[in-house]
Parts: structure tokens; sequence; C-alpha cells
């Protein structure tokens, strides 16, 4: 099982022989028992075409590959075959899928996820490596976190990702290597509106990045100290509320997400 993150590029898996894995429920995946499995030399244009490569033997192209929570993988650049379920209950194969086969892993995982598949723009994502079979296309919808067991979340590919519907909200999606940008106008509190501007685009493409491995939304300090004291001047109620009592004396405004076409409040979920 691996964590679908949009916020980074290369497919990856603990692999044996491992000198520092995390603890998993399911076996590490063993290189020599994949008849379609392959690693790149040094000087083969598959290692010597990625920054993250290195090689520190002389022989085999080697990567290492970090995350924004610190978390990191080492091992060894390969191909693949990767396999995927469908709709038409037929596997779907995607043949010579760069992966990296990780032999020196550390971050917070559970004992579920043996890897990450990244999702993000950059070549080694698994939408790019998928090309123009898919259109570059992917959506997921999230069943709620604390839901019934035996219920799973969907990762579509191609046509099958194109939502449409009723309450369906759809904004401009922009690529710049690996990140997806999008265009935080403003941010509602009540009747409050909080500018979101410009200045805090680092690329001219966007101003706040769509990341499914980052669990809390972050803003710029002022902008969140903004927000806090609309907040506080719109909450109705004390400053303290024992938890049980909390959702029926505390009164607390909507807050409204203004992306560029897009407003989003907790409404939209319901």
């Amino acid at each position: 099982m691996g964590i679908a993150d949009t916020g980074s590029d290369l497919i990856r898996t603990q692999c044996k022989p491992c000198k520092n894995c995390y603890k998993l429920v399911t076996p590490l995946f063993d290189p020599k028992s994949s008849k379609t499995y392959r690693h790149f030399s040094c000087d083969a244009t598959e290692c010597t075409s990625q920054q993250q490569t290195s090689c520190p033997g002389g022989e085999i192209c080697n990567f290492e590959y970090s995350y924004g929570d610190r978390s990191y993988t080492l091992g060894i650049l390969a191909a693949d075959t990767i396999t995927l379920d469908s709709t038409s209950g037929r596997p779907v194969r995607f043949h010579k899928t760069f992966i990296g086969c990780g032999h020196k892993n550390n971050g917070p995982f559970n004992d579920q996820a043996s890897g990450i598949v990244g999702l993000g723009g950059g070549s080694l994502s698994l939408i790019s490596q998928m090309g123009s079979s898919v259109g570059r296309k992917f959506s997921y919808c999230l069943v709620p976190f604390f839901s019934q067991a035996g219920k799973s979340s969907k990762l579509n590919f191609g046509s099958h990702a194109v939502v449409s519907g009723h309450g369906v909200k759809s904004t401009p999606l922009l690529t710049e290597d690996t990140f997806y940008y999008l265009t935080l106008e403003a941010v509602g509190v009540g009747k409050e509106r909080i500018q979101f501007g410009d200045s805090y685009s680092g690329t001219g493409r966007g101003n706040i990045i769509a990341d499914s491995g980052t669990t809390l939304t972050i803003v710029p300090e002022d902008v969140l100290n903004e927000l806090s004291k609309a907040a506080d001047n719109q909450v109705e109620g004390p400053k303290w509320i024992p938890e049980p009592l909390l959702h029926s004396l505390l009164k607390v405004p909507v807050i409204t997400a203004h992306f560029t076409g897009a407003d989003v409040n907790r409404s939209n979920f319901r």
C-alpha cells in the first residue's frame, strides 16, 4: 500500500535488503522476485537526467529523496511494471515505470504504508509516466476519516477522473515542476473578507499549493493574524467552554475560501 502524495514525484517503496526500514505488516518488496525489475547504470540517460541521483559506488544509479516533514529515502533508481485495478475489472499494466527502491528509509509512517506514490507534475510522477494514456488527468474522492470499515476512497484516472454534477466547484489548476498551484483570492470570515494577495506567489502562477501530504492549511502569518482577529470579533460566546457544551453554546462564523471562480465552505461538504 502506498500513500498518494500530490506534493512529490517519486514512486518509491521499501526494498530488500533494507539497512534502515520502518516496520510493515506486509513483506518488503524483493527486487529478485520480479522478472521485470531492472536498475540503471551510472552512465545511463535515465540516471544522468535526474537531479536526485548519484553514484557513490560508481556502477549502479542511486537516488536520495527527502520530504517536507523531514522523512527521507535512499536507494536504487530502477524500473519495473506497475499494475493497477481498472473499472473494466481487468488490471492495467504500465511497463518500464521509474521507481525508487528504498534501502534506507525514515519517516512518520504507519505499518500499512510501504511507500509513497508521487502524483506531482514532475517527470518521475505516476501521472507523468502514465502520459497520454490518461491525458494527465486524475482525481480522488475521499471518504470521511472515521468512515466505516470496508469503505475506501477512489482514485480515478483518465476520462473517469472528470468530476461533474450538482455542487461541484472548479478553479484553474496550474503546474510548475512538481507542484500544483491554485489562486486563493481571499478568505471570508462571516461577512468579513481577508484578501490573500498576489505578493504571496513565488512563481506568478498561483499563490497556494494543493498538497495531499500536508494535513494543515498553511497561510502567511499576517493573513493568519487577520483571520484570527476576524474570528474573535464574530464568535459569540465565552473564550473557554467545556467540550461537551462546545457546539451548543458557541456560534462560529462560516469560513469561506474564495478561489478564482470557486467559493468553498463547509456547506459544500454536507
